[in-house]
């Protein structure tokens, strides 16, 4: 069973390249392609407990957000982030990496290595 899973969207650059990472370092994960099978509410609240980064920071402030009328205000708190999330996943920033009761956004690329070699 693999260590680490990889919230990960195949048709996102930086979401390949975190996979393309952990090939390089020789790490077996788990790709959980978050839009084919999305996380419930009750396993986004989870993961925003293991996230390194601010809850907030796991929400993509793309057009879909503009279009929907959402401010930062909307998603300031854990249980509003997962609310949003858990209705539109594609929301959600990607890659994530998960390792045991830690969690990061590999965005920028470089924080993926020193995760994945537990750092």
């Amino acid at each position: 069973m693999a260590e680490t899973t990889v919230l990960h969207n195949p048709r996102c650059s930086t979401s390949r390249a975190a996979l393309d990472a952990a090939q390089e370092a020789n790490v077996d994960v788990e790709v959980l392609q978050y839009l084919k099978e999305p996380l419930t509410r009750e396993a986004l609240l989870e993961l925003l407990g293991k996230l390194e980064d601010a809850p907030t920071d796991l929400v993509r402030r793309d057009a879909t957000f503009k279009e929907l009328g959402l401010t930062d205000a909307d998603v300031a708190a854990p249980d509003q982030v997962a609310d949003l999330l858990a209705e539109h996943p594609k929301l959600m920033q990607r890659p994530v990496l998960v390792r045991g009761n830690r969690a990061i956004i590999g965005r920028p690329k470089d924080r993926v290595p020193a995760f994945l070699a537990g750092n």
